[in-house]
């Protein structure tokens, strides 16, 4: 009987643990007194995303890293709210999309490209290559959606699709509230 109790009761701490998961997704990932150390990424020759070298998160500004992969359905459908929130968010937010795809064994730069333009997307994309940033940030599953302040301290990170309404509130809540 009491082996019975103990185990219905492991059930339900897990349960609730997950729930809340579920509901708050996680934050501080990556986060320590100074916030998550920048990366430097090379971006994908792609629309609006010129092959340029990154700097992600960059400090001072708001940063939104989404990590996708090309071969994620759940991805593909999240590229439309995605695009939505950068359209309402303007260039003072850092807005970034980052495969962790090793390149040359599961995808190459113009599979990428392809994939980007495919799914209409408009803002900078890149890989990483050495992982770095996924191992900063903590980025565990596709899609991961990461919002840093403008100190680079992870206010909120979630898997998953999202609406581009949660998104940009996110986004608002990192910038301190301030609508401009």
């Amino acid at each position: 009987m009491r082996r019975r109790d103990l185990l219905a009761g492991l059930a339900g701490a897990a349960t609730l643990g997950a729930g809340a998961y579920a509901v708050g997704g996680t934050t501080g990932l990556g986060s320590g007194p100074r916030g998550v150390e920048p990366v430097a990424l090379t971006a994908i020759e792609a629309p609006r995303s010129h092959g340029e070298t990154l700097t992600v998160p960059e400090r001072g500004r708001v940063t939104l890293v989404e990590f996708f992969a090309t071969w994620c359905d759940v991805c593909a459908a999240s590229m439309a709210p995605l695009g939505e929130a950068y359209d309402r968010v303007g260039d003072d937010v850092q807005f970034v999309s980052v495969t962790n795809e090793p390149l040359g064994h599961a995808v190459t730069r113009a599979e990428i490209r392809e994939w980007w333009v495919e799914h209409d997307g408009t803002w900078p994309v890149a890989p990483d290559e050495d992982l770095a940033l996924t191992e900063a940030l903590g980025a565990s599953a596709v899609p991961m959606v990461v919002v840093l302040d403008a100190d680079n301290v992870v206010t909120w990170s979630a898997k998953g699709k999202h609406s581009a309404e949660t998104l940009v509130s996110r986004i608002e809540e990192a910038r301190g509230g301030n609508d401009d």
